[in-house]
């Protein structure tokens, strides 16, 4: 037992910038008492790119391929807000087959960004085995959207009043095999890591956010939902075509890093569900709207637009001033907002859970600092 009266002197450290386990140039000053975390003080700005000042800069057109920068994991569901903005200002309602499109492939990105989740949460805990598991499964994502859009990461494929181009002949079928496998190999990962009693002991009860924390740092998906909460954009408001579909919010009520994890992996089933379901529902027709200009020049006007992101409520507010460029773009990153609430979570755990309780909540740093 210690000597009564004996205390331990404050340490702070850095974690990061240069970090692997930051998930990017994330750095994190820690106030330490031995190993147990006091504080927590996450300094960001390392990867800040003014994408937000440069679409003010930019025309309406033209700020689309910007826009799969932001998330560069989720660049469909950032082409999908912005162009979703402008077409309101616009008053543009695109073709039935076009919405289907955008569900599909924002889908698909969903998938594919919580695969990277899935895996870079093995490695950071050292299951590297995983993570040659779901890049598997990743590949054949990246492969259909490729075939699709011609690009492999940052997309651009989505336009203001439509689509760039339709899909393939053979992309339905191809997205089929795809549906026909996944659910067999999602429950390989859960068998190797999700059920595995390690993994339990290193994720159960680490980082508590109660739902009321939860809301009032402003928390959005499945951080937001695994602290029981159940709001799911897709849900309550149906953008694009997703009123048309029938699928589950996932939620779980103890807000541990636990939670977060089971909260995707369900999230994962839904999002076949709901492929399966457009793969039936893709109506013909033409894929871009009629009447939209060459040269875009909404009426004056503000509006704000949001989407369900992989990681939480992605918004776009865009003011016009009548020209051809937004006279103010703002983006609503839904890691930035989870992020505040990395301090919250982390007091009173010790160092090694930080990497846990970080992941967890799958920031992406160029959503973050924009």
């Amino acid at each position: 037992m210690p000597e009564a009266g004996l205390r331990t002197e404050h340490l702070a450290i850095n974690m990061g910038p240069q970090h692997p386990s930051t998930h990017g140039v994330l750095r994190l000053i820690l106030t330490l008492d031995g190993e147990t975390v006091v504080d927590c003080d996450p300094v960001i700005g390392y990867l800040h790119s003014s994408l937000e000042k440069i679409g003010e800069r930019k025309t309406y057109r033209q700020f689309t391929t910007y826009t799969d920068r932001f998330d560069y994991l989720n660049a469909l569901g950032n082409n999908l807000v912005y162009v979703q903005a402008v077409e309101r200002l616009l008053g543009i309602e695109v073709p039935p087959r076009c919405k289907h499109i955008r569900v599909i492939m924002a889908e698909l990105n969903r998938i594919a960004s919580h695969l990277v989740y899935f895996a870079a949460l093995g490695v950071d805990l050292g299951a590297t085995s995983v993570f040659l598991y779901c890049f598997r499964e990743r590949e054949a994502i990246i492969n259909l959207l490729e075939h699709a859009t011609g690009q492999r990461l940052l997309y651009n494929y989505l336009r203001i009043g439509g689509l760039r181009n339709d899909l393939p002949p053979d992309f339905l079928d191809g997205l089929r095999h795809f549906l026909s496998y996944f659910p067999a190999r999602l429950e390989e990962y859960n068998d190797l890591f999700t059920r595995n009693r390690i993994f339990r002991a290193r994720m159960e009860g680490l980082g508590v956010l109660p739902p009321e924390k939860a809301v009032e740092y402003g928390c959005t998906g499945p951080v937001l939902r695994g602290s029981g909460v159940p709001w799911d954009l897709r849900k309550i408001e149906g953008y694009a075509a997703y009123r048309e579909y029938d699928f589950d919010v996932p939620v779980q009520p103890y807000g541990d890093a636990m939670s977060r994890h089971l909260v995707r992996v369900e999230e994962l089933r839904q999002s076949v569900a709901i492929l399966r379901q457009a793969v039936e529902k893709l109506p013909d027709g033409p894929i871009r709207a009629e009447g939209v200009p060459r040269v875009i020049k909404p009426p004056p006007g503000e509006v704000y637009e949001r989407v369900e992101s992989p990681r939480g409520e992605l918004g776009c507010y865009v003011v016009s001033d009548g020209t051809e460029r937004p006279m103010r773009l703002r983006w609503r990153a839904p890691s930035f907002y989870n992020l505040q609430a990395l301090r919250e979570m982390v007091r009173g755990h010790l160092v090694a859970d930080v990497v846990a309780v970080l992941a967890s909540i799958d920031i992406v740093l160029g959503d973050v600092d924009r």
